[in-house]
């Protein structure tokens, strides 16, 4: 078994090996994260861990009142704001870790450059912010949760992929039922899908593709990473699709999200 501690980043999104998401830093105790973070060799990772929230707030609570008015509170700065008094209990016990690829700062003039570790990221004309963009490297199952520095750090066992029994043919199954799913999403939205567009077949590699661009809720999504092992969660997936598609076909519209863009991860 192998165990790390980790920097943690929750987030109500999951997260998925070899998958790339774009995080909007501003924070104190994620800028004191992304701070630390940029004080390692620019050579190197940058590893943190994004685990989601099964119960709590991805933002801490704002204070109450107006600044100088009686009963005003300040906002809860603490590492663990918004979470439960052990943060374990709000977080999915499986995640996944993060290289921050890209850092770019934003600073309090409107201005963007690559990021410095500076002091927490504020100067005398307030604090400034960062976009991250994040990188899956491999799962991890969070072990504990420390909250008495500057942000959340966790005791990690870092998770091996096992392929599991007949991974090649299922997702041999799963390409076919996305490419149908994909083409079913066109329909409802009257646009047409890109030609040429090359899927990856190694069974792993599909099933976090997969898992990541399917338009579905978060805790489906975290039952896809928990998956024991890369059959399992094609398995799943061929379930969820057939599902889905058959949703499609009976709705005369579906909600209009953008299919091919994450969102970026307010923090």
């Amino acid at each position: 078994m192998t165990t790390t501690r980790l920097p943690l980043f929750p987030l109500h999104a999951v997260l998925f090996p070899g998958l790339v998401m774009p995080l909007n830093v501003f924070e104190a105790r994620y800028r004191a994260l992304v701070s630390d973070l940029l004080r390692l060799p620019g050579d190197g990772p940058r590893p943190f861990g994004v685990v989601a929230i099964r119960e709590g707030y991805e933002v801490a609570p704002p204070g109450r009142g107006l600044p100088g008015e009686p009963g005003v509170s300040a906002p809860d700065t603490r590492p663990g704001a918004g979470f439960a008094p052990d943060p374990m209990d709000s977080f999915h016990p499986i995640g996944c870790v993060a290289d921050a690829t890209t850092i770019r700062q934003h600073d309090p003039a409107g201005g963007t450059g690559a990021g410095d570790p500076g002091d927490d990221a504020d100067d005398g004309d307030g604090p400034r912010s960062f976009e991250v963009l994040a990188t899956g490297t491999t799962r991890f199952r969070l072990l504990s949760v420390e909250s008495a520095g500057r942000y959340l750090v966790g005791e990690v066992e870092l998770l091996e992929e096992e392929a599991g029994e007949g991974a090649e043919v299922l997702a041999t199954g799963v390409l076919r039922a996305f490419r149908a799913y994909q083409q079913r999403l066109a329909g409802a939205y009257e646009r047409s899908l890109v030609p040429g567009s090359e899927l990856p077949e190694e069974p792993s590699v599909v099933s976090y593709l997969v898992a990541a661009a399917t338009v579905l809720e978060t805790a489906e999504k975290q039952a896809l990473l928990e998956a024991p092992d890369t059959a399992a969660r094609l398995a799943r997936e061929l379930r969820l699709l057939r599902r889905e598609i058959g949703v499609i076909g009976k709705l005369p519209s579906v909600p209009a999200v953008e299919l091919t863009r994450r969102p970026t991860s307010p923090n």
